[in-house]
């Protein structure tokens, strides 16, 4: 079993940043075999994913993302990180985190990001 827990959302003006980070906890040595990632749902809308991030620490992301969003992941810390700068309106949803191991899914319980002025 793997808990996800999310945290550093909140309230950004448009262009700002925030970095959130998802920490592994539970029957898991490491996260150093698990894909890590982030999805996010906006309201009204479905969970679409932001980016992924491979055991090896190869990198995907959505056209949204790329170019402004950055994942990382630090194994020894069990924990994955998401850097967000030039922050948009339409960036504005709970954030997952998300992490595939032995062929189960797991999703942390979100944290919320709202950009506004």
């Amino acid at each position: 079993q793997v808990q996800l827990v999310e945290s550093g959302g909140g309230l950004v003006q448009p262009g700002g940043s925030l970095r959130l980070s998802c920490a592994a906890s539970g029957s898991i040595f490491s996260i150093n075999d698990m894909a890590m990632g982030w999805f996010r749902q906006a309201p009204g809308k479905q969970r679409e994913l932001v980016t992924t991030i491979s055991s090896s620490g190869g990198s995907h992301y959505a056209d949204s993302a790329k170019g402004r969003f950055t994942i990382s992941r630090d194994n020894a810390k069990n924990t994955v990180f998401l850097q967000m700068n030039s922050l948009k309106s339409e960036d504005t949803a709970v954030y997952y985190c998300y992490a595939h191991y032995l062929l189960t899914d797991y999703w942390g319980q979100g944290t919320q990001v709202t950009v506004s002025s």
